[in-house]
């Protein structure tokens, strides 16, 4: 049986519209309190990122190549593949290889070939890409906290529980659908090179 969508402060789901179906000027309560409760991860997710996308965006960047950026920094001189980056983004993204393009066109990211298997090609990240991200660093860490200032620590540390539980039942679908999965269980996505 599907859940009812709830006002906190009224017992009839039918009755008032509030919450995110206020925000978003919806006439009629959620019928579903899932359908609610993922439209409100992902308004929420999209209202908190406003001020860091302004950020990256004064710096030529989105959050999926400043994303590519950070994993690459965090590879070090080894670099990773583009399926290796497309596993570990944040969002999902359909072309990682365009991305990398992008990155290397701009000066940020180089390709070469891995030593132990010449076929395999390695994204590191160059100079200019570190420089770059050593300036967003701190605007970028005061915008996202900023951005969850309205939530205490042992609140922010529930809510990441939360999210995780919510998130393992879809991860697990999609390893049975037949994505690839990387050492922590993740799902990888398939096709990415």
């Amino acid at each position: 049986m599907a859940s009812q969508a709830q006002n906190p402060s009224d017992g009839d789901p039918k009755q008032t519209v509030g919450g995110l179906a206020a925000e978003l000027n919806k006439r009629q309560p959620f019928e579903l309190l899932e359908e609610e409760t993922l439209l409100n991860i992902v308004r929420t997710a999209s209202v908190l990122s406003l001020e860091s996308e302004r950020v990256l965006r004064e710096h030529g960047l989105s959050d999926a190549a400043y994303n590519v950026l950070r994993i690459l920094r965090g590879r070090g001189s080894e670099g990773c593949s583009c399926t290796q980056i497309g596993r570990d983004m944040v969002a999902r993204v359909p072309d990682v290889t365009r991305l990398v393009d992008r990155l290397e066109r701009a000066g940020l990211a180089t390709r070469s070939r891995a030593q132990e298997d010449r076929r395999v090609v390695q994204i590191s990240i160059t100079a200019a890409g570190i420089a770059l991200l050593g300036t967003l660093d701190a605007p970028v860490r005061e915008a996202v906290k900023a951005g969850l200032s309205g939530l205490s620590r042992d609140e922010m540390i529930e809510l990441n529980r939360l999210l995780v539980k919510a998130r393992r039942p879809a991860c697990g679908r999609a390893l049975a659908a037949g994505q690839s999965e990387d050492s922590d269980g993740k799902p990888g996505t398939k096709g990415t090179s």
